[in-house]
């Protein structure tokens, strides 16, 4: 998550290909319906569900998803209540992975997460076996059009944050777990919006990969991990070589 790496790039512009697809949707459903299940789903008094769906309004969710999920997550659809789960992994050569899911049919998602991993050169791996391997962090990103720079560290740093990461598309703001709504707020208050405000898994030493074949092989797991319906979010200690960049896009 260095914010420099060309597959922090890839993962960046499969974000917003998402988001064209409507699968950013779907994620904003699914956490919308999380947190309404948690907490209820009056966003005055549950901070995640307001959180979930100021992240969905700013992709442009349907007003009718966003209500279709809370009343999901309240039970007012009836079916099957959507439960969140980790799983953990390896994939090719080692590469560490954390796969968060929302699901209302928890057999199925295990044997479909297994069945991705053994058929692409991984393996589903006990929790904790690599979790160790990640720091657990809040994660804010704007869009960098029209802010400059200078401008949002200094309003994220007096809010609490504790590093801020900026290129020409967006600038990351990280913070400690406990810390991620209130530098939120404190954003949205100066006048920012953030396109998107969650808590991630931030790899300790990232694992590099300098083979073209493996680097190929842990992209294609990764995307289908992602691509699965009822995932939320992918975490991997992935990096490519420098040498390997050109090449990617061959």
């Amino acid at each position: 998550m260095s914010g420099h790496n060309k597959w922090s790039k890839v993962k960046h512009i499969k974000a917003r290909v998402d988001a064209i697809k409507g699968r950013v949707f779907s994620k904003c459903a699914h956490e919308i319906a999380l947190a309404a299940r948690a907490g209820g789903g009056d966003p005055s008094s549950n901070a995640r569900l307001r959180s979930a769906i100021d992240v969905a309004k700013a992709v442009s969710t349907p007003r009718e998803n966003i209500e279709r999920a809370i009343k999901k997550g309240t039970g007012e659809l009836g079916g099957e209540a959507i439960q969140e789960v980790t799983y953990e992994g390896y994939g090719p050569a080692g590469i560490a992975f954390i796969i968060e899911m929302a699901t209302d049919n928890l057999n199925r998602s295990a044997a479909d997460l297994r069945s991705i991993f053994t058929k692409n050169g991984g393996s589903i791996a006990t929790l904790g076996s690599v979790s160790y391997q990640f720091d657990r962090k809040g994660e804010i990103r704007l869009a960098a059009a029209d802010l400059p720079a200078d401008h949002i560290i200094e309003a994220a740093i007096e809010a609490g944050a504790d590093d801020v990461q900026s290129d020409s598309d967006e600038h990351l703001i990280l913070t400690s777990p406990n810390e991620l709504g209130t530098v939120a707020n404190a954003l949205r208050q100066a006048g920012f919006q953030p396109a998107s405000e969650k808590m991630v898994s931030v790899p300790q030493i990232p694992s590099v990969v300098s083979d073209l074949a493996i680097a190929r092989q842990v992209i294609k797991l990764y995307e289908l991990l992602d691509d699965y319906p009822d995932t939320l979010n992918v975490f991997t200690n992935f990096e490519v070589a420098d040498e390997l960049l050109d090449q990617l896009d061959a």
